[in-house]
């Protein structure tokens, strides 16, 4: 029965003298979750997870399209739809877009992910043409005067416009499964490349997703991407991960995936945490409106950190910049 190995972050000023360092970042561990399918976890010492395993908990993550991975960042959401869960028809029309890329590069923004496809509950798919009229121009505009730039899309086409226009990341919620053609594009342009789970399709996804183990499942999805991936000629070091939360997930299963997080970790690549405004928050704290879910979305991003996710997808950049800023100091971590 295969055994899975989930460290278990601490942080602080104080550090024990056995903690071993997760990714080469601001987290150690000196004991980690045996998990099993089936069967009582155990926590065992870091000293007894198999070598191979703890290289690639231990393995400092690679920076991406330049962006340091060895502290906390922010990537800032811009959704150029009509129709997003959050912001549909708010950056839809080109100088506002563009207007608010400045301002998140302005607030602190270390990436910026820009999509023209709503992946929402419920959404319908998007034209090529559309999607790469919402998303081409603002690129090319932005491409080179601030900070790198990633495309959200699931579509070969549109990462190629995008890339040509400047993007220097690609961010499929797929995992490369929507268009087979996008995996050959990321390794002709050796670019990092986000993988993140997700069970149907956006129109579908959330009509009664079912695992049986939704950490262990998500986890081995993730990582026969990666393995898939790896295979086309894609460097690890140019592979994140996310976990996708709200991506074909109840409460309980997006709860389950932030409470083990670290599990990730052994993947040996990036985390990527996008859980900003999501339905789940609402529910949590009884905020219907997804704009004013910026308390719960800060508190999941800051847990999130403190398990050593590297990136936070968020819609809400300065705030989000502010309390990254204000937990470094308070847990003793420092400041940027």
């Amino acid at each position: 029965m295969s055994q899975y190995f989930c460290p278990l972050p601490q942080f602080g000023p104080v550090r024990p003298a056995d903690a071993v360092t997760i990714a080469g970042g601001w987290t150690w561990f000196t004991q980690a979750e045996v998990i099993e399918r089936g069967r009582p976890s155990q926590i065992i010492p870091a000293s007894a997870v198999p070598e191979a395993v703890r290289a690639l908990i231990c393995a400092p993550r690679a920076p991406v399209a330049g962006v340091a991975l060895d502290q906390p960042r922010i990537m800032g959401i811009l959704n150029t739809t009509p129709d997003s869960f959050s912001d549909g028809g708010q950056f839809d029309e080109g100088t506002t877009a563009l207007t608010w890329a400045r301002t998140m590069a302005r607030e602190g923004a270390d990436i910026i992910d820009i999509g023209g496809e709503s992946t929402r509950p419920g959404a319908e798919e998007v034209a090529v043409a559309d999607e790469i009229a919402r998303t081409e121009p603002v690129i090319a505009a932005l491409a080179g005067q601030g900070p790198p730039i990633s495309i959200d899309t699931r579509k070969s086409a549109v990462a190629r416009a995008a890339l040509d226009a400047g993007a220097a990341i690609v961010n499929d919620v797929s995992a490369l499964r929507f268009d087979p053609a996008i995996l050959a594009l990321v390794a002709e342009r050796d670019v990092p490349v986000c993988l993140m789970h997700s069970q149907g399709e956006p129109d579908t996804m959330q009509q009664d997703p079912r695992y049986e183990n939704v950490l262990l499942d998500v986890y081995d999805h993730l990582a026969e991407r990666i393995a898939h991936t790896v295979a086309a000629g894609v460097s690890r070091d140019r592979i994140l991960v996310d976990p996708g939360i709200g991506f074909g997930k109840t409460l309980d299963h997006n709860l389950a995936l932030l409470q083990r997080i670290g599990l990730f970790h052994g993947l040996g690549c990036a985390i990527l945490l996008g859980a900003s405004r999501k339905r789940f928050i609402g529910t949590l704290s009884d905020e219907p409106v997804a704009r004013r879910r910026l308390a719960g979305s800060l508190a999941v991003a800051l847990a999130g950190v403190a398990k050593g996710v590297q990136i936070s997808r968020v819609h809400d950049v300065k705030e989000t910049r502010q309390g990254v800023a204000l937990w470094r100091a308070a847990t003793g971590m420092g400041q940027d």
